[in-house]
């Protein structure tokens, strides 16, 4: 049954909507609607919208562009044609842990890659902090953990006050253990897996005994549809790849959402439970590729403050949407340049040098980072979306309303198209991605 959806527009429509100027266009459509209206419970009373400094909802805009940046960065490397997901934030935090130690150089190209300037490591800290503690609390029928942790090879000591920051800002307490036992693998292993809910097992294939430390990040979000797409309209249909067609399950619901086209492409706001966690989706035009959008994405934040309330330039419609059924898997150790070749194109390169000793208050000795990965995954169904993503850095001593009518729009992802989770009350982006049907 066809089912009709109204969600509150979100306050910061993320950057997959934020061209100034776009013109709001309705596709023809040949499908016959029904006038019936599900009424949907508002939710909205239960949500605890993130409240932020001045600071930090600059902060919020312009790692928000670093999130762009990295998928430009990831598409322009990647070009396997193969489907892709990542947490830039889960990056975010495992550098804002490097950060915390970092000095000269190094901490200015930590801080204006990750779009946080010279704010300072204080601001970064107590930004990170804010986010891990409020953003799982925004809507309780949404599952989300980030967890930090510091597994300590047992030859070496941390610097008090950074132990102390870690526990405070980070909540990650180091973990002393000896590096040349296998049981250590699996140990690391385990608190990946455990804090990812089993959808990412491994992060290590090994432990290095030389490496001085480990610190990881994992981030997981669990999240049912405000409207769950019902699986007896979900049917195999043709969709088209790079290579050519193939058959794909297509779920299949009308609903009413935020939609927008424009001469590049179309997007959708898809709601998650209250309303407050969305997926958008973004769907070239005709002519267009997906290479299309992530290069505007990319350009948006530098003539556009991501923060501003740009509400206005998206519409309610009654959408005819049609949505891959799919599950994706990524790992950046399967890149030529792996994680830290992209963090060096996006402009950290201090912090892996080995000659570099401006990452001095870890520890008694210098250090840098001799090794970095992370792995990611996603799951979408007629239930909603499963994802995480776990980022480890290896150191080393160097040294609701009344029904009303709508315009019409069809919106059938049955081609490559790019993909963002992101949160409203904050506007922090969790997770980006690509779908290609490879």
């Amino acid at each position: 049954m066809k089912k009709y959806l109204f969600m509150k527009k979100s306050l910061y429509v993320l950057a997959a909507i934020m061209l100034s100027g776009v013109m709001l266009a309705c596709s023809s459509s040949d499908d016959e609607y029904s006038s019936e209206t599900k009424q949907v419970v508002n939710m909205l009373s239960e949500s605890q919208p993130v409240e932020l400094t001045q600071a930090q909802k600059v902060f919020v805009n312009d790692n928000n562009q670093f999130t762009l940046n990295f998928l430009k960065t990831v598409n322009e490397t990647d070009r396997s044609g193969k489907s892709f997901i990542y947490s830039p934030l889960s990056i975010t935090y495992v550098l804002g842990m490097v950060n915390d130690a970092a000095t000269g150089q190094t901490e200015q190209e930590l801080e204006q890659t990750l779009g946080f300037h010279e704010g300072g490591i204080k601001a970064v800290n107590e930004y990170c902090k804010n986010l891990i503690d409020n953003l799982p609390k925004v809507d309780p029928k949404v599952k989300l953990n980030i967890a930090n942790a510091i597994f300590l090879n047992q030859r070496y000591s941390l610097k008090e006050q950074f132990q102390k920051d870690m526990e405070m800002y980070y909540d990650a307490k180091a973990e002393a253990l000896d590096f040349s036992s296998s049981k250590t693998l699996d140990h690391i292993n385990g608190w990946c897996n455990d804090k990812t809910n089993g959808m990412i097992p491994t992060i290590l294939d090994e432990v290095d005994p030389n490496m001085m430390s480990y610190l990881l990040n994992a981030i997981y979000f669990k999240a049912d549809w405000t409207s769950k797409f019902d699986p007896k309209n979900t049917r195999k249909e043709t969709f088209t790849t790079e290579k050519g067609n193939k058959q794909l399950p297509l779920m299949h619901q009308t609903v009413l959402i935020n939609y927008l086209r424009n001469d590049t492409y179309a997007a959708v706001d898809i709601p998650y439970s209250n309303g407050n966690w969305s997926m958008t989706v973004m769907l070239p035009e005709e002519g267009k590729t997906t290479d299309d959008i992530i290069a505007i994405l990319a350009n948006i934040g530098k003539s556009v403050n991501l923060s501003n309330n740009l509400m206005n330039m998206v519409s309610p419609y009654e959408v005819d949407l049609k949505l891959p059924n799919f599950e994706t898997t990524s790992d950046t150790n399967d890149m030529d340049e792996g994680l830290i070749g992209l963090m060096k194109r996006m402009g950290v390169k201090m912090a892996f040098d080995p000659n570099c000793e401006e990452i001095r208050n870890m520890c008694d000795l210098p250090v840098y980072i001799a090794m970095m990965r992370q792995k990611a995954k996603i799951k979408v169904n007629e239930e909603g979306s499963e994802a995480a993503a776990v980022t480890v850095a290896g150191t080393m001593v160097n040294s609701v309303s009344k029904p009303i009518e709508y315009p019409r729009a069809n919106f059938h992802a049955n081609r490559p198209f790019v993909y963002v989770i992101r949160e409203a009350s904050s506007g922090v982006i969790l997770f980006v991605g690509k779908f290609t049907g490879e």
